[in-house]
């Protein structure tokens, strides 16, 4: 396939004099008979790698060694003395120095990395190992060549990109220029691998449900919506992967997770992101008791394969992942965190709404007494949370899969666990009784007939798959975006995630940028 040159003068819209310097350079490469986007050189070491065999070796040892060595990676740093200087360049591993000379290059070569080379650009070196003066491990380059061309300079080195929205915007040049952020993601992909080993140690099988669903189910949230023209068919973005794993317990897969996406049409803040990942179990043969077991076993292994402890740091807080793990029922945490004490009257609607009022906290009077207890749960006790605590025994009206309490009917076996004032995760005994689901479905389809956006519809594949019996299991939710801030010290969900959701740039000064809790 013939090469496609670049026009002189492309239509970029933010062109300036830096931008044109580097595309004439290009031009002129190219009429050098030089290929500014070459292919085909695949260097044979990576830095690290190089720092780790060699970086302990004497000068003596390594020149008497004379290791031939190849790198590839983008140039962070210049120093040109003339007929000689020094580049740095960094890869995937991270950075080492190369030494450039035109007594051992040869004029030719020399002359390119004089003439072409910027900031940015990616290059491949051969040569041998050496240290300077300054004991500093480099590479003598015996071979110099441009794999890509930078068109656009990297941002000046000593600030970088410090404007959070910028960074987030322009995560690829966040990842070049910040090493704090190739190490969270780097600990992100620790993370996901390890609770991986945790659960396949555990004989849980990792299974894909389906991302569209015709129904919105297996949580409370409010769905993107979309449409399947072949089938002339209306999907949602699926809120949760609930009601397909018990599907598959009831097929006879006893243990079951899924660690993958989820959609839900809700604002943006730093705890929350409409396109965010979650892994879900399922465990037949168990209670949500067994499961806060689990839970503490995870997170603990979680810190000792991440930190390499058990203690650490939040945002300048201690947290303690040592066990055993708080345990507190709903009613308990709101007794002792908010200032609505009394237990009798937790069922109290009347009671509660003008506790809220007076606390100048949303609510309605159509609520259930489940909600209103919640929303005082949500309002005072959340932030007082910042140690691993296990919240217990929420409300049956406001936990419509989750199996009812044999003691007290009007709650359920449930948990969320909670650190630093947020929740990490939700679970329960799973509700197996199919005409009790099926109830509580239809009162979910009255709360979305009378306008609640997050209630549930009735799902009748999955009714019927409880009919064909599914054996007592207990499930869990965690998110794996808030699990990955706490233990790398991430202020932010955004700061977690590669590319989060952000609101639309101004084309106009004068416009209104929507909210951060727009949807």
């Amino acid at each position: 396939m013939s090469e496609t040159k670049s026009p002189d003068r492309p239509n970029i819209a933010d062109w300036n004099e830096q931008i044109e310097v580097r595309f004439e350079k290009t031009k002129k490469m190219r009429e050098a008979g030089l290929n500014p986007f070459r292919n085909g050189l695949s260097p044979a070491n990576t830095t690290a790698e190089l720092h780790q065999k060699f970086g302990e070796l004497t000068k003596e040892l390594l020149e008497a060694g004379a290791h031939q060595v190849s790198v590839a990676g983008r140039v962070m740093a210049i120093r040109d003395f003339g007929k000689g200087g020094f580049l740095r360049i960094q890869d995937r591993k991270g950075n080492i120095q190369i030494y450039v000379s035109k007594d051992v290059l040869g004029p030719e070569q020399h002359e390119r990395y004089k003439t072409y080379t910027d900031l940015g650009d990616i290059i491949y070196i051969e040569g041998k190992l050496f240290r300077t003066k300054t004991n500093e491990l480099t590479i003598q380059a015996v071979r110099f060549e441009f794999l890509t061309k930078a068109l656009r300079p990297l941002p000046e080195k000593f600030h970088g990109l410090t404007d959070v929205e910028l960074r987030y915007r322009n995560r690829s040049i966040d990842l070049v220029m910040n090493e704090d952020v190739r190490k969270t993601f780097l600990a992100r992909t620790k993370i996901i691998s390890s609770i991986r080993k945790f659960f396949d140690e555990r004989d849980f099988l990792e299974c894909d449900t389906p991302m569209l669903h015709s129904i919105a189910g297996g949580a409370a949230a409010r769905p993107f919506r979309t449409h399947h023209n072949a089938l002339d068919m209306s999907l949602v973005m699926r809120i949760a992967p609930e009601l397909h794993l018990k599907r598959l317990i009831v097929g006879g897969f006893d243990r079951v997770y899924e660690m993958n996406r989820l959609f839900r049409n809700e604002g943006i803040s730093v705890k929350h992101n409409p396109e965010f990942t979650t892994i879900e179990f399922y465990w037949a043969y168990a209670t949500y008791e067994d499961l806060m077991k689990l839970t503490e076993e995870l997170f603990q292994f979680l810190a000792r394969e991440v930190l390499g402890n058990l203690k650490f740091q939040y945002q300048g807080t201690d947290i303690d992942f040592t066990g055993p793990w708080t345990r507190l029922s709903v009613k308990d945490a709101v007794a002792k965190y908010s200032g609505f004490k009394d237990t009798a009257k937790m069922s109290d609607s009347a009671a509660m709404i003008s506790y809220l009022e007076s606390k100048k906290v949303h609510c309605e009077k159509k609520w259930t007494s489940g909600q209103l207890l919640m929303a005082i749960f949500d309002a005072e006790v959340e932030k007082n949370l910042i140690q691993p605590t296990f919240i217990t025994h929420y409300p049956t009206d406001v936990s419509p899969l989750s199996r009812r309490n044999e003691e007290d009917p009007s709650i359920v076996d449930r948990f969320e666990l909670f650190m630093y004032g947020f929740e990490v995760a939700n679970a329960f005994s799973e509700l197996n009784d199919p005409v009790d689901q099926r109830e509580r479905f239809e009162l979910q389809a009255k709360a979305k007939a009378a306008g609640d956006e997050e209630a549930c519809d009735i799902d009748e594949d999955f009714l019927t798959a409880l009919e064909y019996g599914m054996p007592p299991t207990a499930g869990q939710g965690i998110g794996i975006d808030r699990l990955v801030m706490l233990l790398t010290n991430s202020a932010s969900i955004r700061d977690v995630i590669l590319f989060p959701h952000m609101r639309p740039i101004k084309a106009n000064p004068t416009e209104k940028a929507p909210s951060p809790g727009a949807t």
